[in-house]
């Protein structure tokens, strides 16, 4: 059996069209699109006597395929894409909101007259804030404190005077974490104290100017969640300058806010420094009870705080071994391996599809595309197509193109005569 070897104009006899293997594009119609057709020819009819659909049922045919072509793909893009997002759930941990239970007792002891020491005889009470992370997962408790920046108990001013009424804790790059506080005073009456506990926010959070919190629905944030509801702002209310995109054209609430009818974005970060204030602390009004009889010494609050995931801490370990880094570098390299091992299979299976639904129109779209190729590469000018054919030759501006090339010819030759000469007469 005799194998039929399309040759292009220009090359060489040996060559042919790639191997199955080649990474060849397929020049001709994409995937699941209605094949070319010559200009120029009359669409095929089908006989009626054969089976197979009219042209124009298989046009239809063939849309309808690829419209669900396409819906499969749009349903495996979600589903890959939902994939992803859980995946990177599970790889990349994000902070989370954990319960904090904090508990306020108190002890009264009263005083003895027996006693053999000052502190015995004179009657005192002694307050205690401690608190827990419930259900935590994590292998090292979190101290108590770790989760605030600062303490502040307040007591009765009249009772303990101005000097001697607060008691505060405030954070520092030195600071022991404790398990909780005591705070231990003389007195046998029952005293009315207030707590200030500030959290420790990570990242830092801010509390918002009342206009600002009004314009954009938010309290208490993070710095770059609030620009981001600045830019939402921006682009719901359309305020961005349709000219010059570094502008923002201030609404009136805008212009209340920032003072400004015009200001460009990357001055926001500057400007909200004025309208951001550090954020309220939690206010906790308790009794400290000298009461003998009263059963309710003890009170219970629960308080949303920020932890991190302690998968974060694991792959923090992991990424800094040596071993994990190796074996890391590994899989990274075989996962590239395999993609382009996979789009190498893409392109062999789109060009065999191309070419078993219309090998003619696809070899025909080949050699065209090559014939283009070729152009570019050689910088070929003119039409090679037709400059193989006789009749392009025996047009009218055919003899003065011979003439040209002959002048030019004989020129060159006469100047090359003329420098030999001059080289035998010296």
């Amino acid at each position: 059996m005799k194998r039929c070897i399309f040759q292009r104009p220009g090359m060489p006899s040996g060559a042919r069209m790639p191997h199955q293997g080649a990474p060849m594009g397929p020049p001709g119609p994409p995937y699941g699109g209605s094949p070319a057709v010559r200009p120029g020819l009359p669409s095929p009819v089908m006989e009626p006597s054969r089976k197979r659909p009219a042209p124009s049922q298989q046009v239809q045919q063939q849309q309808q395929q690829q419209q669900q072509q396409q819906q499969q793909q749009a349903v495996q893009n979600r589903a890959r894409n939902a994939k992803r997002r859980k995946m990177a759930d599970k790889i990349l941990p994000q902070r989370q909101k954990r319960k904090l239970r904090l508990y306020i007792s108190n002890t009264f002891n009263p005083a003895r007259p027996d006693a053999d020491d000052s502190d015995g005889s004179i009657a005192s009470w002694e307050l205690r804030v401690e608190g827990k992370l419930l259900d935590d997962p994590g292998k090292q408790k979190k101290k108590f404190s770790s989760f605030f920046k600062s303490l502040v108990i307040e007591l009765d001013k009249d009772l303990y005077g101005p000097d001697n009424h607060l008691v505060e804790w405030h954070r520092t790059p030195t600071t022991q974490e404790t398990d909780g506080f005591q705070v231990k005073r003389p007195g046998d009456v029952s005293v009315r104290c207030t707590l200030l506990l500030m959290l420790d926010y990570q990242p830092p959070q801010f509390k918002l100017d009342p206009r600002l919190a009004r314009l954009l629905g938010i309290h208490t944030q993070t710095r770059s969640c609030i620009i981001q509801a600045l830019w939402q702002y921006v682009k719901t209310n359309k305020l961005q300058d349709s000219h010059d995109k570094e502008y923002i054209n201030c609404d009136k609430y805008f212009q209340q806010i920032f003072d400004c009818p015009r200001l460009k974005f990357s001055e926001i970060p500057q400007r909200l420094t004025n309208l951001l204030l550090p954020p309220d602390p939690i206010v906790i009004n308790h009794v400290i009870s000298v009461d003998p009889n009263d059963q309710k010494k003890t009170a219970c609050y629960d308080i949303d705080v920020e932890v991190e995931d302690p998968l974060k801490s694991q792959m923090s370990s992991f990424l800094l071994s040596t071993a994990n880094q190796q074996e890391i570098a590994s899989l990274d390299n075989k996962i590239h391996e395999t993609i382009e091992s996979i789009n190498q299979l893409k392109i062999q299976r789109d060009f065999m599809l191309s070419f078993s639904r219309d090998p003619k129109g696809y070899i025909q779209d080949w050699l065209k595309s090559q014939s283009r190729d070729l152009k570019l590469m050689t910088d070929v000018v003119g039409n090679p197509e037709e400059e193989r054919r006789a009749a392009f030759y025996h047009e009218p501006w055919s003899q003065e193109a011979v003439s040209r090339y002959f002048y030019c010819k004989i020129q060159q030759r006469r100047q090359e005569l003329e420098q030999a000469l001059a080289v035998r007469n010296t």
